[in-house]
Parts: C-alpha cells; structure tokens; sequence
C-alpha cells in the first residue's frame, strides 16, 4: 500500500502546496503510505482513553469486532510497519483524511506527516523530524512561525527521582498535561476515604472488567455522564485510586509538589531551561542517573537542531507542556503561527512505547508529527 509522493498528491486531490509538501518529505527519504481509512478501534481506546470514543466514529465488522474511521494516522501507519516493515528501520510520510469530531472544525479533514520508525540515533532523528517539519511550513508559505517544546522523558523521570507513587504519579502526569492544578493529587489520601470499600474491592481486578462494570451500572441507571465525565473516565479514577491505595501511597507530599510546580514554571529557549533544570536538580540534591541521562538527551538534541541551522533562540521551552503519557514518551513540540497562538499548525514528538503496545516483541523508538493541512492553508485545502 505504497504511492509515489507525487502519485499520491495528485490522486487525492491536494493542492499544490500540499503537493510541494509531500515532494519535501519525500526527497528527505520518507516514503508515502496509504494505511487503511478503517482500524481496529481498540489501540485508540487503549491509549487515548474511553473519553476519545465520543470524538470518532465507530463500526462493527460482521464479526462484530469494533472498528473506527482512522481519527489519525501515527498508530495506522506504525501497525503498517509492523505488518510490512520486516524489523529494518523506516522512514513514512501520508496524506489523507482522517475522521474526527473537534470544537469548530470539520469532522473529516485532511492531515500529512511523517513518522521515523526503528531509529537509535534519538537525539539526531527527533532534530530532523522538526527541521523537516518547519521546512515543510515554508514550502507552504508558512516560514513565520513559534515553536514551544516540551520532555515527557524529562518529567517522567523526575516525578521517578522524586520516588512519586505510581498512582500519584499518572494522576500528576494527567493534571500537567490538562493543565489543571495539582491539589487534587496532593489531597488524594483524604478523597479516597469515602471510597474505601469499593476500592478495596477493585484491587487487582482486570481494568477492562472494571471499566465493564462501571460503564453498565451507570447504563442500567440511565446515566451517561457524572460530573462532566465519561463512564470510562470515572472508571479510570477509581482504578488509580485503588492503585494509590493499595501501594500505600496517596498523592504528592508538599516538598515533591513544590519541586513539581518549580519545573512546571521553567520556560525560555532550550538552553536556558536546560540551566534551569541543572539548578533545579542541584538544589534539591537529586541523585538520579535516569533523569541526568535525560537532561544529557535534552541537550544532545538541542545540539543537533543547531547543527541542522534551526533558530533554537528562538524556540521556547515550557515545563508544563506535556501530553497524553499513554502515547509520547519523550520530545514533544507543536508550531503555531508567530504571533497568532491558536490550534497548532504542527504537532509532533516521541513515542517509544507505542510500537510494543500495538503488539512488537522488542522495544523499537519512534518518532513523528502531524499537519493540519486546513489550519496551514485553509483557502487551499480542497472541498468534498
């Protein structure tokens, strides 16, 4: 299920900015693929949560196995290595719908990106996914644009230095990346109490029959939702709940939230947050060999994109940036249009536990981005 990149623009109808696009990608080695529109709609749910199943569009096949209209294309096209890569590293690049229900825009649009699968060289491949990237916006027109970077490897493996529970920790993980406040986890110990019998009773069940159960008591009840959350959502807090419990573990003691909140406010160019980050570190006298090893990736890659003549000065780092912690595992970054903050034109990163999720036996680093073509160039992006 390949196409020339060139084949493939004109056979869907792109523009010729989208063409130009595609032939960029291509001629840095990223062969074009086409990954079915319809995909197992169970490695959405896995990693996106119960909550993304309201914002795609589900089907069943005669069998009765649930399927969805792809809502994007990095696990379509990392199944697709799995299925025809043979285990050598590649390079991929796509355009083509995809199907999804957002605030404001359409619920079908078109998306191209790339997606550089098998890599070990990490600090040099997530340089050269962005630089591709933000020539491709140039190629477009779009040369004018912010760039804001983030680390999920870096805050993970503080929150490991800092020894956070594991429960408190995906909760932390979940509040940074919603950008809300980190009470709830500080207060989780005295939330649960109320609970206390029905979380003893969850510990150690099958998550999935839990969600089951949940999900079918709240359906005989004739209750879709609690407290603006889904029935898989509410599942999820009780599943961590129990989790915290049983490890003995509640939320974030106040040193650990503290030293939390002051990575959180770090921002600046690569550069100087990594000078943050190092003063962090040493005053709190963390002795952690992950998160030095790290900050050594953090800067490493910061070197890389100098090299390949990308304007580092000028991208800002945020400590609270991060994403779903199912899905990236390392760099992330989105491109906006300077001056003009909004959806992301561009949003990318590192997600090196998804192609092992989707079922490969070893390990295998990864990492890609996405564009919007209708945010880049709305007047261009064809009608159907």
């Amino acid at each position: 299920m390949t196409n020339s990149v060139a084949g493939g623009a004109i056979a869907g109808g792109e523009s010729h900015g989208t063409a130009r696009l595609l032939a960029h990608f291509g001629q840095a080695g990223y062969g074009a693929v086409t990954p079915p529109v319809l995909q197992p709609v169970e490695p959405f749910l896995d990693l996106s949560g119960e909550d993304i199943r309201r914002r795609i569009f589900v089907t069943q096949d005669a069998g009765g196995a649930e399927l969805c209209l792809r809502p994007e294309f990095t696990i379509p096209v990392c199944r697709h290595h799995l299925a025809h890569g043979h285990g050598i590293p590649a390079d991929y690049s796509y355009c083509g719908p995809v199907f999804r229900l957002g605030r404001d825009e359409p619920d079908e649009f078109l998306q191209a990106g790339i997606e550089s699968i098998g890599r070990t060289d990490i600090p040099a491949a997530d340089a050269e996914v962005l630089g591709l990237a933000l020539d491709g916006l140039a190629a477009m027109g779009r040369g004018d644009n912010a760039v804001r970077l983030g680390d999920m490897g870096l805050l993970d493996a503080l929150l490991d230095a800092l020894a956070v529970p594991p429960a408190a920790k995906r909760r932390t993980l979940r509040a940074i990346a919603a950008g809300r406040s980190l009470d709830e986890v500080t207060n989780g110990a005295r939330q649960e109490d109320s609970h206390a019998g029905l979380l003893a009773a969850i510990q150690g069940q099958d998550p999935k029959g839990v969600r089951a159960f949940v999900e079918d008591v709240l359906s005989i009840a004739g209750i879709s939702r609690v407290g603006g959350r889904s029935a898989g959502e509410i599942a999820e807090r009780f599943l961590s709940k129990a989790a915290a419990q049983a490890s003995g573990g509640a939320g974030l003691n106040p040193d650990n939230r503290a030293l939390i909140e002051r990575y959180r406010a770090i921002a600046g160019d690569p550069d100087a947050a990594a000078t943050a980050m190092r003063d962090l570190i040493r005053a709190a006298g963390l002795d952690h060999p992950p998160l030095e090893a790290a900050l050594s990736l953090f800067e490493e890659r910061t070197g890389f994109m100098a090299a390949r003549g990308l304007p580092v000065e000028r991208f800002a780092f945020s400590g609270g940036f991060a994403r779903n912690l199912d899905y990236y595992t390392g760099f992330i970054f989105e491109v906006t249009a300077a001056g003009a903050p909004g959806l992301p034109l561009v949003g990318g990163g590192r997600y090196d536990g998804l192609l092992q999720h989707l079922g490969s036996p070893i390990p295998v680093p990864a990492v890609g981005c996405a564009v919007w073509l209708s945010r880049v160039a709305p007047s261009d992006t064809p009608q159907r």
